[in-house]
C-alpha cells in the first residue's frame, strides 16, 4: 500500500479534495482532526503537554483549551515547533495503524503542515492543493467569519505556496474554473494502480 500525502495551506480547497478522494472509497487519514483527538484523549500526550505548557493549558472539564493554545502557538515559532514535536509521534503511530488495517492500493494521510513538520519525508509520494492568497484569504474570511490579519498570522506559519509546490509530486490547481474533480480522477487513476 502507497502513502500519499495531502496538504495545501490554508483555504486552499484541501479538505474538499479530501472529501472527494473519500467518496472514490479512498481510505483517508485527516492528521489534524486525530491530533486533536489525541491532545485531549491521549494520556501520555496530555501529561507531555502539560508539563510543556503548564496544567492550565486544559480547562477543567479536561479538554485543551483552544484559545489559550492558540494564542501561544500563533505567535512564538519556538512554541509551535514543540507542540508539533509532542504531538507528532502520537499522529504517527496511530496512522500507521490504521493503513495497516486497510486494504486499497493507496491511503491519502491529510495534513495541513505536511512540508512544515517534515512528515513529506515518511510518505510514497505527496500532493499539494493550491489557490492564490488573495483567494485563500476571501475562503478563509467567509468561513470562519475571521479577520484578514488573523489569517495572515496563520499563513506566516506555514510554507510558502512556492516552496511547498517545489516539495510536491504532484499540484491540484482550486481557483477559478480549475476543475478540481478531473484533477483528483486523474490521481486517481494513478494511484488506484499501485500494486
Amino acid at each position: 500500500m502507497k502513502k500519499i500525502g495531502l496538504t495545501g495551506n490554508i483555504g486552499s480547497g484541501k479538505t474538499t479534495v479530501r472529501k472527494i478522494f473519500e467518496i472514490l472509497g479512498v481510505p483517508v487519514y485527516d492528521s489534524d482532526e486525530k491530533a486533536k483527538f489525541l491532545i485531549n484523549n491521549n494520556k501520555n500526550l496530555i501529561l507531555k503537554i502539560k508539563k510543556e505548557f503548564g496544567e492550565n493549558i486544559y480547562s477543567e472539564n479536561g479538554k485543551i483549551d483552544k484559545k489559550r493554545l492558540a494564542e501561544i502557538i500563533f505567535n512564538d515559532k519556538n512554541k509551535l515547533e514543540k507542540i508539533n514535536s509532542l504531538v507528532h509521534p502520537f499522529v504517527k503511530e496511530d496512522f500507521n495503524k490504521q493503513a495497516g488495517k486497510q486494504n486499497f492500493p493507496y491511503i491519502i494521510k491529510e495534513s495541513a503542515i505536511l512540508f512544515e513538520t517534515g512528515l513529506y519525508k515518511e510518505l510514497d509520494i505527496n500532493i499539494t492543493v493550491y489557490a492564490p492568497e488573495k483567494i485563500r484569504i476571501k475562503r478563509v474570511a467567509e468561513r470562519d467569519n475571521t479577520g484578514e490579519e488573523q489569517i495572515k498570522s496563520r499563513i506566516k506559519n506555514q510554507f510558502s505556496d512556492e516552496k511547498k509546490n517545489k516539495l510536491a509530486d504532484y499540484i491540484i490547481h482550486n481557483y477559478d474554473d480549475k476543475q478540481v474533480l478531473s484533477q483528483v480522477l486523474r490521481l486517481h487513476d494513478i494511484f488506484k494502480n499501485f500494486k
